[in-house]
């Protein structure tokens, strides 16, 4: 990959994007991953306004120390960059209190894992309203198209997607060329949404290089019984998610009424 040249394009892309769509710049939210470290500085280097956004929700300190370092970092490079942190723990507590109980405890998890990002989402919005700027997603290609890990109208609710062509190896490819934090480079990918350790891998069943290399598989049209061992389980764990998501990744479904019925 040509990094500057990708880099040059894509921050090309997000200024023209925001003049054209007459609004002020964007807005990110800043976890202390890689993805969102690479949006970010890709958007502060229009030179249009940025705003980076902290949310914890019960955040490890770890991720918490590395957004600070980089949001940090970013300010010192650009005066078009300003930070909000807004600590959403309460309003997630309170939701948590007001909602009924289900005697499900891995189906609620999950389900209030998907509620930190779409509070996070809602809270990106009402910056955006009152700043006048577009929502920045943070998605890479093999995530939003791959196996569709992220949260339906939370992390995939944005405005646009600067980083969604790019693998996630590009992701860090680019990131190192623009020199992201080495703490978040060097850092495992997590969404931090469950409030533990968990990795994107613990939770997938398989590292990022090995989806993409599954997703590449399946471009050239090779099936499961083209695979033995650890690359069978890891196509079937790619195929598995790439069909269950597709609701993530196709336009929302709408029920057309034939001609003449109204």
């Amino acid at each position: 990959m040509n990094t500057e040249k990708v880099a040059e394009y894509i921050i090309n892309w997000l200024k023209e994007y925001a003049t054209n769509a007459k609004v002020n710049g964007f807005v990110v939210g800043v976890s202390g991953g890689i993805d969102s470290a690479l949006t970010s500085t890709l958007c502060a280097k229009t030179g249009l306004p940025t705003l980076c956004v902290e949310m914890p929700i019960h955040q490890a300190k770890s991720q918490v120390s590395r957004a600070e370092e980089h949001i940090k970092q970013l300010k010192k490079q650009f005066n078009n960059v300003t930070e909000v942190r807004t600590d959403l723990t309460s309003t997630f507590e309170e939701f948590k209190n007001i909602v009924p109980k289900v005697n499900n405890k891995a189906k609620v998890d999950l389900s209030l894992a998907n509620t930190r990002a779409r509070l996070r989402m809602t809270s990106l919005y009402y910056l955006a309203g009152i700043h006048g700027l577009l929502v920045a997603g943070t998605g890479n290609k093999v995530e939003d198209f791959g196996v569709g890990f992220y949260t339906k109208y939370g992390d995939g609710g944005v405005d646009l997607s600067p980083i969604a062509d790019l693998m996630k190896s590009e992701v860090y490819e680019l990131s190192a060329y623009l020199g992201v934090p080495n703490s978040i480079q060097e850092a495992q990918p997590t969404d931090g949404l469950f409030g533990d350790s968990r990795t994107d891998e613990d939770q997938i069943g398989a590292s990022y290089d090995e989806l993409e290399w599954a997703m590449k598989m399946q471009d050239q049209g090779k099936k499961v019984n083209d695979f033995s061992g650890r690359e069978e389980e890891v196509f079937k764990i790619y195929n598995r998610l790439n069909t269950i998501n597709q609701h993530k990744m196709v336009a929302i479904p709408v029920c057309e009424l034939p001609l003449g019925l109204k």
